[in-house]
């Protein structure tokens, strides 16, 4: 980035929020009993819990909500949404949900049965919460480097092949169900995860016949990390890195 710096975009609209004090603030933490998931939106100045639906929507986008088409089935909005998952996924099937945290309980209500084990790079909370829900254990086989600050490993939501395997070897075959990539990680940060983890991994599941599943809500930002970070790369697009992504690590 070339500084200093502007914006290349203007903002067509402001919410007005308030601003709270100290004393209010920890207040509210203590009558929520420190879970940020009870605490009203109002009461939050700056939101450091997620990013989904925090921030301002483009033109473009609110520009859609007036063109869509709200059909009960067969809309052309969920025709121009299919054909842009596989023209960037090459992914022919698609189950359009309202969240990716809904996607995700319809996913493991089908998958994940209790008693089951579901190892993975620092499972995200409402991935925990699902799995544990059906009285499963999510294993956590994040390399160790991602839980060291000074240690500046570009790859830091990789998966320790060591780990996995020895979940792989101390649980039977029928309860595991798959293993779980987040890209990005993130509970480890939003770290990315590197194409030769994701190949390396998706080459020992195979060993043990197991599925390789992504919660892919960051697919984008880890192929720009994958673009940025890695050698001979660097000219790739982002477009590029995603479909190399998706063609060679399938479940």
């Amino acid at each position: 980035m070339n500084l200093p710096y502007a914006e290349p975009f203007r903002i067509k609209m402001v919410e007005e929020i308030y601003q709270s004090t100290k004393e209010e603030r920890e207040q509210w933490l203590k009558e929520a009993n420190y879970n940020l998931f009870n605490l009203k939106s109002s009461q939050v100045y700056i939101d450091l819990l997620t990013d989904s639906g925090t921030g301002a929507m483009s033109d473009k986008q609110w520009a859609a909500l007036m063109t869509g088409d709200e059909s009960y089935a067969g809309s052309r909005s969920f025709e121009q949404l299919q054909n842009t998952v596989e023209r960037i996924t090459g992914f022919k099937y698609l189950l359009p949900t309202h969240q990716g945290r809904a996607a995700e309980n319809v996913l493991f209500s089908v998958l994940v049965k209790e008693g089951d084990v579901v190892p993975g790079n620092s499972h995200f909370d409402t991935t925990k919460g699902h799995i544990e829900f059906r009285k499963a254990h999510a294993i956590d086989c994040t390399i160790d480097e991602a839980f060291d600050i000074n240690d500046l490993h570009p790859f830091k939501g990789n998966i320790n092949l060591e780990k996995l395997e020895e979940v792989y070897k101390s649980h039977p075959k029928e309860n595991i169900p798959f293993c779980l990539i987040t890209i990005t990680c993130n509970s480890s940060g939003g770290q990315p995860v590197s194409l030769e983890n994701m190949k390396a991994v998706k080459a020992l599941s195979d060993q043990y016949g197991i599925p390789v599943f992504f919660d892919s809500a960051r697919f984008a930002e880890n192929a720009y990390f994958i673009k940025k970070g890695r050698k001979g790369r660097k000219t790739e697009t982002s477009k590029r890195s995603v479909k190399r992504f998706s063609h060679t690590v399938t479940v």
